[in-house]
């Protein structure tokens, strides 16, 4: 039987995978900005832990490209800004309220350092968001070819291409004229290329797999 909510508009027109996934990338767009805010050692390599959950954004996209089709991941990177900007908008409005002087002192000093980054850095983010992982499904979906074949290969060169372009649209952006930016950018670039190999291909294969299950189930 069909489901249908009140508006008649059938539930089953959207596949299973669409929906489930839609919803975790949409959570996962704001959360990068606040990981960002601590920096991490993966051996010799330093990067903001922002970089996992964009990093994911990355591979869901591009698993959407895969089951769905470039158009509809189009749309799901459209999407995302919507989360992201009521995350910014919200973070803002809190920032502006009274602090409760009986909070906890570390997390009262703490809590804006976290929260409360420079419009310039917002706005590097934001842009490096809406380019590179706009340019992640367009170069994924022009590497699938007619074959659909080598799905951890294309992932990876979709997602290290890209994170290249989106190290420098952010560092530049954010830090240009204030500070030396030429080793920071390399460093940023190594890192995110080695994480691109190690997490994208898994992340992809994963998602395509419950995808596609979620997908057999919802037709059965």
């Amino acid at each position: 039987m069909t489901n249908q909510t009140t508006s008649g508009v059938s539930l089953s027109a959207i596949p299973r995978s669409l929906f489930v996934f839609a919803i975790f990338y949409g959570g996962m767009v704001p959360l990068g900005g606040f990981l960002g805010a601590k920096q991490v050692a993966i051996g010799p390599l330093a990067v903001e832990a922002g970089i996992f959950p964009f990093l994911t954004l990355i591979a869901v996209s591009s698993a959407i490209a895969e089951m769905h089709g470039r158009a509809i991941a189009d749309r799901l990177v459209r999407y995302g800004f919507v989360p992201l900007f009521i995350a910014i908008g919200l973070s803002y409005f809190v920032l502006q309220l009274p602090t409760d002087p009986g909070m906890y002192e570390p997390a009262k000093e703490a809590f804006p350092v976290i929260v409360g980054q420079s419009g310039r850095m917002m706005a590097a983010g934001i842009l490096a968001y809406g380019v590179s992982v706009s340019l992640n499904v367009w170069l994924f979906a022009r590497l699938k070819g007619t074959s659909g074949k080598f799905l951890a290969a294309r992932g990876f060169v979709a997602a290290a291409l890209s994170q290249i372009v989106d190290t420098l649209i952010f560092i530049t952006v954010s830090f240009y004229g204030v500070r030396p930016i030429a080793d920071l950018m390399v460093g940023q670039m190594i890192a995110k290329i080695v994480l691109s190999a190690v997490m994208v291909p898994l992340v992809i294969a994963l998602v395509v797999r419950i995808g596609r299950k979620l997908d057999a189930e919802g037709a059965a």
